[in-house]
């Protein structure tokens, strides 16, 4: 800007919106908090004392405020959603819809808050009926969770446009953080509860008001685990649960209920009653119909579902000789059977506070805010009674002097302030006088006023008297807690579903013992694709690839063993040869068995057997030696192993084992034509790393090559159609790091040692 033009001052019409600069890091910095505030508090996280989130809470208060008690009548769920979202929640109404059917749906929700008439969804995974075609009301449950709101029990806030009033949180006479359980991601954050048992809840609460220093294992004593609305068998040891709520992390293993079903001949099947919770049957069968394609359930024969209104499958075993229990158990290490559900309590505490709590301190929180909802339901009730009792003796003193009453009401011109200065009342009495009825200056009506006016003084006095005392105050919540648990916590809602087992239930099956044991052998081309053909084939068998495809690495092996395959990402793969497609084609890509990306490749793969150890190193010269143990990852995105930095990448892994004993050796070859010996107990072995450096590397050379040997058997190298065997290694020999020395003359020229 030219000096002789200065900026408008502050306000004026051009000064750009009173614009200020800030970095471009400092303002998305406070943006992202915002967002991330506004999702961990308003979205994601559920408050502990309510265990609600703020659409199920909004949804809740408007079906209040529709008068859906459980009571009344059903009204439409377009009629709902729209006043919520109208009034309440400024988000979409597919969202707070999909809300209202999760707490409608009797298998996703322990205790239902909402009742629903019409198409709600099942556990098959089919979605609920469009909202114009459902009804809904509230249920007891929810009912409780309402009760006193109109008491001044809680605090309310303004609604987004600041129309309405919503509550802040509910009243919370039922368990239900807890009891319904709740799940949601937030930013940097996340909460998994599974639901419990009310009943259990309420007794812990009750221990833990007749005793507010109790331990967890005497809470524990009450509450024996989550409570599935699903059912299904808990199978998680004592110690575990134990850990997981004291410190509020953890997970439990939950498998589904199955009962064997004679049937003609010695035959028989197994019925599964109840599948573990949050688990869609309809997948599920689809799980197992694929592991049996695939030849992964060898002990199955077929698989059927007929359910109704009630799960039943039924699993058929090839043969009657299969063992029932070593059957499922290949079912529950294969499939959905079985599945763990983590607990993860992190909630809002009474200050908007996200944390992680235990079972006691949730407890605590859930009794600390029954507390203060009984203090201003009390107070409240308090102020009620005493506006009447102002009232009341008002009415008593009219009957007292009735005559002179009617008089005053008759002749005088202002007959409000005539009665106050007469008798001494209060505004209010008087205006209630004047408001009187004529047929309520009967004698009955006098005596009826006499006993209200009792009644109401004794429950003051009472009200007073709790107030005024933490015990009794404590009390009277043990009552109502005792109540809630008498009303929620047995019967068909509330007997308990999902029921303990022991770990021993828990046994691995060796599948492998039920696999046919065959010979294969399995070809990986150059590009990357896999197959196993079966027999072991010569080295100079005929194999076909696609065009411009050729052999990169062929491996003899059983189908029932485990084949290592290790990738330049530094990551170890375990796939069993029997998953391996058969055939003479072209197999398929190993990318479709491995998590591999596009610039990734496999090194090289063998059958894992107990005991072996291998060399393992990058083209960076760095390695070390790792246990086979260590290299299994039974899973699709394997194990990071060797710890390799970008523009490097895994070359080798070699056994440590020749066919003649353990090498004592280590050979390098770099391709700057160095080669280097050093003894085999310089390298370390880890599980995990970046290794050592095994050579020393200079100018952007790296490592071509390396061989475990044993120095009295000497070093071999494929040279022409033959081996090459050097016995005198001083001239090469050194300590690990080394630069090396020239190879010998008749060293092949690809710097690699071929055998």
């Amino acid at each position: 800007m030219p000096d002789d033009i200065k900026p408008p001052p502050p306000g004026h019409p051009d000064d750009g919106g009173n614009m200020r600069e800030t970095g471009l890091a400092a303002a998305l910095s406070e943006r992202y908090l915002a967002y991330a505030l506004s999702t961990i508090v308003s979205r994601s996280l559920p408050d502990v004392r309510d265990g609600l989130k703020p659409v199920h809470r909004r949804l809740l208060y408007a079906m209040h405020q529709l008068k859906l008690d459980p009571a009344a009548g059903f009204k439409k769920c377009a009629r709902i959603v729209g006043d919520v979202m109208g009034k309440y929640h400024p988000h979409g109404d597919s969202s707070i819809y999909e809300a209202l059917v999760r707490q409608a749906q009797d298998f996703a929700a322990r205790y239902p808050l909402v009742e629903g008439q019409g198409n709600f969804g099942n556990i098959d995974g089919d979605n609920a009926a469009a909202m114009r075609y459902t009804e809904a009301r509230l249920t007891e449950v929810a009912q409780a969770l309402l009760e006193g709101i109109e008491e001044n029990a809680v605090d309310f806030r303004a609604t987004y446009d600041g129309e309405e009033k919503e509550p802040l949180v509910l009243p919370a006479a039922f368990p239900n953080l807890l009891a319904n359980g709740a799940a949601g991601i937030a930013v940097g954050m996340a909460t998994s509860i599974p639901p419990h048992n009310a009943g259990e809840l309420c007794g812990a609460a009750l221990a833990l008001i007749a005793n507010p220093g109790a331990g967890i294992d005497e809470l524990l004593a009450h509450v024996q685990g989550p409570d599935f609305p699903t059912g299904g068998l808990l199978v998680e040891s004592p110690e575990s649960m134990r850990e997981a709520y004291a410190t509020g992390r953890g997970g439990f293993r939950l498998r589904a209920r199955w009962s064997v079903e004679p049937l003609k001949n010695g035959t028989w099947q197994v019925v599964v009653s109840e599948i573990p919770y949050q688990v869609q049957k309809s997948r599920l069968i689809e799980q197992i119909a694929q592991l049996m394609e695939e030849k992964k359930l060898p002990l199955l024969g077929d698989v059927r579902d007929e359910s109704t209104d009630i799960v039943r499958l039924v699993l058929e075993p090839k043969t009657r000789a299969v063992d029932a229990k070593t059957l499922m158990e290949t079912l529950f290490r294969n499939t959905q059977l079985e599945t763990r559900f983590p607990l993860n309590l992190n909630v809002l505490d009474a200050d908007r506070t996200p944390r992680v709590m235990g079972l006691k301190h949730v407890l605590r929180c859930w009794l600390d805010h029954r507390q203060v909802v009984l203090v201003r339901r009390s107070e409240h009730r308090l102020a009620t009674i005493a506006r009447r009792l102002e009232i009341l003796d008002g009415y008593l003193i009219v009957y007292l002097n009735l005559d002179e009453v009617i008089r005053i009401v008759r002749e005088e011109d202002k007959p409000k302030e005539a009665l106050m200065a007469a008798f001494g009342l209060t505004d209010v009495q008087a205006n209630a006088i004047l408001d009187m009825r004529l047929r309520a200056l009967r004698r009955l009506e006098e005596m009826e006023i006499r006993k209200e006016h009792k009644k109401l003084s004794a429950e003051q006095k009472k009200l007073q008297g709790l107030l005024g005392s933490e015990a009794k105050r404590w009390a009277a919540i043990a009552e109502e807690i005792a109540a809630t648990r008498e009303k929620f916590g047995s019967g068909p809602l509330g007997n308990r579903r999902t029921t303990l087992g022991t770990v021993e239930a828990v046994a691995a099956v060796d599948e492998t013992a039920f696999i046919e044991r065959e010979p294969i052998t399995i070809i990986l081309s150059e590009k990357g694709w896999i197959r196993a053909q079966k027999g072991h084939l010569a080295e100079t068998a005929e194999l076909r690839f696609k065009e411009g495809d050729s052999l990169k690495q062929a491996l003899h092996a059983e189908t029932t063993d485990r084949i290592v395959l290790v990738a330049t990402n530094g990551k170890a793969f375990t796939v069993r040869a029997e998953a391996i497609p058969r055939g003479r084609g072209d197999g398929q890509p190993v990318r479709l068995l491995l998590d591999l990306g596009n610039g990734d490749d496999v090194v090289t793969f063998f059958v894992h057997r107990e005991g072996r150890r291998f060399l393992l190193a990058a083209t960076d010269g760095k390695g070390f030696v790792v246990k086979g143990e260590d290299l299994l990852a039974e899973k699709r995105t394997g194990k990071q192993v060797l710890v390799v930095e970008a523009a490097v990448e895994a070359l080798l892994c070699i056994p440590t084992q020749g066919e003649k004993g353990e090498g004592d050796s280590v050979a390098t070859i770099g391709s700057n034509n160095r080669l280097l010996v050093f003894p085999l107990s310089q390298v370390p072995e880890m599980a995990r790393g970046r290794g050592v450096q095994l050579m020393q590397l200079k100018d952007g050379a790296t490592l071509n090559d390396a061989k475990v040997f044993s120095a009295r058997e000497g070093l071999a190298w494929r040279y022409g159609g033959g081996v090459k065997v050097e016995t005198d290694l001083r001239t090469w020999s050194g300590q690990r790091a080394g630069a090396g020395r020239m190879p010998p003359e008749r060293f092949p020229k690809s710097r690699k040692f071929g055998v």
